[in-house]
């Protein structure tokens, strides 16, 4: 299976990696299109600046070899933490800055307030009101690996959502056809991370 880790110069890329190795499959780093479009499966990972991130991904000549390969091919997509939110509409982070556009959600800071402290770090549960072949023989309630500042808004009536409370409900994860992001770090969270990385794979593989 030739899954393909986009590299953009960002991201933790290498503990990606070394997830899906520890379940037995390679994966491959790269920023080279033509390897994007022939891609099997594609894992966007990503830490640090919304608006840094899209100005890389446009540098190095990303945007439509991912869009034609997930839009135009089908090719399932998997957004980890930044990699998600730069599956939104836009974000404020960092200025205001548009992103890919495959999910019609806007990216904004969490609120502040009382105890809640920002950023979001650690582990916290997660749960999901409809089925999420992302969560399947994963229990509600599960805790993931968090950090992070910003967090996707809720617009795109046509996707699925799980969700995390933090001071209030936001959304943490969703699904549209062969799209998916989480915020968490599945690759840091254990054995239940590694469980939802093989769920991604087996979809890639259908």
């Amino acid at each position: 299976m030739n899954i393909i880790l986009i590299d953009y110069g960002m991201g933790n890329h290498l503990s990606v990696q070394n997830a899906l190795q520890r379940l037995g499959h390679k994966a491959d780093i790269s920023r080279d299109p033509q390897r994007i479009l022939a891609a099997d499966g594609l894992i966007l990972p990503g830490v640090g600046s919304f608006n840094r991130a899209m100005q890389n991904m446009h540098g190095y000549g990303l945007v439509e070899p991912l869009r034609e390969a997930v839009l135009g091919q089908g090719t399932p997509l998997l957004g980890i933490c930044l990699g998600m939110q730069l599956l939104g509409r836009d974000s404020t982070e960092g200025g205001e800055s548009q992103g890919l556009g495959l999910i019609d959600n806007p990216i904004r800071r969490l609120p502040q307030s009382g105890n809640i402290r920002i950023p979001h770090v650690g582990f916290n549960e997660v749960y999901w009101q409809e089925p999420q072949p992302l969560m399947a023989g994963i229990r509600q309630r599960s805790d993931f690996y968090f950090t992070h500042s910003f967090a996707m808004q809720k617009e795109d009536s046509d996707a699925r959502y799980i969700y995390c409370d933090y001071g209030q409900t936001f959304v943490c994860g969703f699904s549209k056809d062969n799209i998916s992001g989480v915020q968490f770090h599945p690759e840091k969270s254990q054995r239940t991370g590694l469980h939802l990385i093989q769920n991604f794979l087996e979809v890639s593989y259908a």
